[in-house]
């Protein structure tokens, strides 16, 4: 069987081109498609808005999927789907504020007063800004593990935004925002009730090192540690 843990860095090469064929089958079919795209901007908004759901529920599943698997590598890849995720809510707010409404910021204001969903969308957007920012190990550093797992949880009440402003911008049918919701809640609830593994130790044996491991700095003697969200 092969050890997955060993090849990480194909890994990563397969999740970027899997994170960005969406949008290159947006760009060939905006430009390079068979038929005539009726409302190119709805389109662009909608499968960026997608999308940027679908990776963000993907960095969501990892830690369930890692404590219920046992693969911690997995974590490796939790940065970059959110990340990825981010990349399409940028694409998405991008096409409304510059193709929907050329940054005319009174007919986007009388959008927003018409359409509460956008409102919605629009602090989704505003929070998920400094989790992509502060995604790095460098941040962690600076703001401590504690401090860091704190602001990285918004990511629940990012992702149940992103839910509501779909629901509230379908014009007919809700099912798909309901599927969504309903993936979002199971996803929410293998989080909660999947706890860690606990680390078996040998008997007689001490969980940690006795003897000095030399100074160390309050995130621990090799540097931080990713918090496990």
């Amino acid at each position: 069987m092969i050890d997955l843990s060993k090849r990480i860095p194909l890994l990563k090469v397969i999740v970027w081109l899997g994170a960005l064929t969406p949008l290159g089958l947006l760009v060939y079919e905006l430009f390079f498609g068979s038929g005539i795209v009726d409302d190119p901007v709805e389109l662009i908004q909608h499968r960026t808005g997608i999308w940027a759901l679908r990776l963000l529920f993907v960095s969501l599943s990892i830690t369930p999927l890692r404590r219920l698997s046992g693969l911690n590598w997995l974590v490796k890849f939790r940065r970059v789907t959110g990340l990825f995720g981010f990349f399409y809510v940028v694409l998405h707010a991008f096409s409304y504020f510059v193709f929907d409404h050329s940054l005319d910021l009174a007919d986007i204001w009388d959008d927003v007063i018409e359409h509460p969903g956008v409102w919605v969308g629009f602090i989704a957007f505003v929070l998920l800004i400094p989790l992509a920012v502060t995604s790095t190990t460098g941040w962690i550093r600076r703001m401590g593990g504690k401090n860091w797992n704190r602001l990285h949880k918004l990511v629940y009440l990012i992702s149940a935004l992103g839910v509501l402003h779909f629901y509230w911008l379908v014009k007919a049918d809700v099912t798909e925002p309901f599927i969504y919701a309903g993936v979002l809640a199971a996803i929410f609830a293998a989080r909660y009730f999947i706890k860690p593994r606990k680390t078996s130790v040998a008997p007689g044996r001490p969980a940690f090192p006795t003897r000095p491991t030399g100074p160390t700095s309050p995130t621990g003697p090799t540097g931080p540690t990713s918090p496990t969200l």
